[in-house]
């Protein structure tokens, strides 16, 4: 089917449409689009032909300056730039995290700071909390990100008291304490209207980590700030090299735990390549990634990074749907065993990341049953989603009935305007 011209009428354009019209009137190749949004060319001509659908607005607006576009709506149309799709939903407790994290203690606390072992036993119970199961509590699901809420204030306060009073070996392992809680609180910010906060965590984790001078705690810290940077767009090549560099720290030697951390942050950089359109430096680093996992063990997962074959598989999904190859990523979740992965959050992430790559081949009715086996999941993973949140709202308009009667039921669950 021959693509449209301007002799179409304007009215009626899809916004891959627009983006097309807008490009060959500014005389700009696929090629040249691509490189300055970082994006590959499959992922423009994926735009234009509607497999992909409007960007979110940071994005958005980036594409019309690349198109010389003065007016965005020659590019949206009519369409309606929802809440739901260029805004993060907020957590109930959002407020209480922020409050802890912007609430300084110039005065020595009167209390003693509290031992980094116990410490380190209270961060075990909060990651734990972090990837199990929701709760039920009658008809109501508690999800991870509301339960840990109630412990992570206090762990905080704690890390960063005892890291400030401690001394010696004591106070390097009160400083790593306090990096893993940022690490915990720039999670739960993640996909909540609160940037500035989570460069805020992710700075004081590495910080923290640094200070410590621990190898293990700056390759955590690293994987973090990669993935700061990595859904914000920036930095590509200061995030890759941050990765090698906290990489290049960790000793040779045949401890589990360094080959983890070592093998996440190759998953780090392969992610990196991968949202750049750079397919072959993405699937180099991800089979170092995957050596990594293999030389631990088909059953390892690291405690709390998760870091094992199952997450390195789970991630080639969001690969190639990066690299806008979803029937490739559909291979990968085809054969994709998430009992290996003992976190649900992950998984539900993984189901997430499935349902992206149907919605990529047109397929409706298979991306919504996907998008409720991750509800299933992990209730807060998706609810806070930026894909989910983008994509019902459509998947409620178009398909057959059955399948927009349950996506706008699942919209209506999750509390997305559809």
């Amino acid at each position: 089917m021959p693509e449209r011209t301007d002799t179409t009428d304007p009215v009626q354009l899809t916004f891959g449409q627009r983006v097309h019209r807008a490009r060959t009137r500014a005389g700009r190749t696929r090629a040249y689009v691509a490189d300055v949004m970082g994006h590959s060319v499959e992922w423009v001509k994926a735009i234009e032909r509607g497999a992909i659908g409007m960007p979110r607005l940071p994005k958005l607006l980036k594409l019309a300056q690349v198109l010389g576009v003065e007016d965005i709506t020659d590019l949206t149309g009519d369409d309606r730039i929802t809440a739901a799709t260029y805004t993060k939903a907020e957590h109930g407790e959002l407020p209480l995290i922020k409050q802890t994290l912007t609430r300084y203690r110039l005065a020595p606390a009167d209390r003693q700071p509290e031992p980094a072992d116990v410490l380190s036993a209270r961060l075990r119970q909060v990651w734990k909390v972090w990837h199990a199961r929701d709760e039920r509590a009658g008809n109501q699901t508690i999800g991870h990100r509301t339960r840990i809420v109630q412990m992570l204030p206090a762990l905080l306060d704690d890390a960063r008291h005892s890291a400030r009073m401690l001394e010696g070996a004591d106070r390097r392992r009160a400083l790593v304490a306090e990096a893993e809680a940022n690490h915990l609180a720039q999670l739960f910010l993640s996909f909540q209207p609160a940037p500035d906060l989570v460069m805020l965590t992710g700075d004081r984790a590495m910080t923290a980590a640094q200070d410590a001078d621990s190898p293990r705690a700056i390759a955590a810290a690293a994987w973090y700030v990669n993935h700061v940077h990595r859904d914000a767009g920036e930095a590509a090549e200061a995030r890759v090299d941050l990765a090698e560099q906290a990489a290049a720290l960790l000793s040779s030697k045949e401890d589990p735990d360094h080959i983890a951390r070592r093998g996440l942050l190759y998953l780090a950089v392969a992610l990196s390549y991968a949202k750049t359109g750079q397919a072959g430096d993405a699937w180099r680093y991800w089979d170092k990634a995957e050596a990594a996992a293999k030389r631990l063990g088909d059953d390892y997962a690291h405690p709390w990074l998760i870091f094992g074959r199952g997450v390195v598989d789970g991630y080639a999904i969001t690969m190639y749907n990066d690299l806008v190859q979803p029937a490739k990523a559909l291979d990968v979740a085809d054969e994709l065993d998430l009992r290996t992965i003992p976190s649900a959050t992950r998984r539900s992430y993984h189901l997430i990341e499935t349902a992206r790559a149907h919605t990529l081949l047109g397929e409706s009715a298979a991306a919504v049953a996907y998008l409720k086996k991750a509800r299933d999941e992990s209730l807060e993973t998706i609810k806070y989603n930026l894909f989910t949140r983008g994509a019902l709202p459509g998947l409620a308009k178009s398909g057959p009935r059955m399948v927009r009667e349950d996506a706008a039921s699942l919209a209506q669950e999750l509390g997305v305007p559809a």
